[in-house]
């Protein structure tokens, strides 16, 4: 089986991307990708650890996107990380987050928490300083007892200290991922939104600009989930795709490879997904 998403430190992740390669052999895991927020800065590390594992490493990437007025993520996977113009509009998406933090440093010292992006930064290992970095800090000052909190009551969205992302559109983020031979896949449909919504129509539109599959198979989906997403693919000539998001211990409980311990992505999508990719 394989793991199509995967998180480091150097994005939101708390495992090194040598460690991730390590943890897909020991799972053996046919292959894996490392798919770190708006951020290629692990896949040199990433790809190096090849000569040591037996699995596949596969080089990706996740982008924050604005879809119908709520935040959805894109994978881009086989991109080349060395791509010129991909990595000129990743550094600028770096500098969109910079400004990002900095509002909501000020968002939070207005609910009376003292809270300084140096200390923030001190808990970032690289230079992408992510909301689950502020979450850290929140907890280490007494402002949330847990991670869930933080995000209910403080950062997620809606909430007082929490500044949207000024985020690509769609049919942007599948335009860098081609030009850099990469595939473009729709992150976690099943949970973008409340369990209610119909995924049809916005998959259609969605592959109209210029997203090829998503995630059928995923590390919190349910078996019914699953089963819809499969189907849907299919339905609409588009590949499926499926991973843990893993995180290490940002995601207590959630495996590289199994998820919650019932995901299993099979090696067949891994075939499915070459074949879309751009010649």
């Amino acid at each position: 089986m394989i793991d199509l998403h995967c998180h480091s430190t150097f994005s939101d992740g708390t495992d090194d991307p040598g460690t991730l390669a390590a943890l897909a052999d020991s799972a053996g895991l046919a292959a894996v990708a490392l798919t770190d927020h708006d951020t290629l800065d692990g896949l040199p590390s990433f790809l190096a650890a090849q000569a040591d594992v037996s699995a596949r490493l596969i080089p990706g990437v996740e982008l924050s996107c604005r879809f119908m007025n709520m935040e959805i993520h894109v994978l881009g996977l086989f991109i080349n990380p060395s791509d010129p113009a991909l990595n000129e509009r990743i550094d600028d998406m770096r500098c969109r987050r910079e400004e990002r933090n900095d509002r909501m440093i000020e968002q939070l010292q207005a609910l009376d928490i003292p809270i300084t992006l140096e200390e923030v930064e001190a808990l970032a290992p690289t230079r992408l300083v992510s909301r689950a970095h502020f979450a850290k800090a929140l907890i280490n000052r007494g402002a949330a007892g847990s991670r869930h909190e933080v995000f209910s009551r403080l950062i997620g969205e809606g909430c007082p200290g929490h500044v949207p992302f000024r985020t690509l559109t769609v049919s942007e983020a599948a335009q860098w991922i081609h030009e850099a031979g990469g595939i473009a896949i729709l992150a976690h449909p099943g949970r973008s939104v409340a369990r209610s919504f119909r995924w049809e129509d916005a998959m259609l539109d969605l592959k109209n600009q210029g997203i090829e599959g998503f995630e059928a198979y995923y590390g919190e989906y349910s078996p019914t989930e699953q089963h819809y997403f499969c189907e849907l693919a299919e339905k609409l000539d588009m590949v499926p795709s499926g991973g843990s998001d893993y995180h290490g211990s940002y995601k207590p409980g959630l495996s590289l490879g199994t998820g919650r311990g019932s995901l299993h992505v099979p090696d067949e999508v891994l075939t499915a997904l070459e074949a879309r990719l751009p010649r």
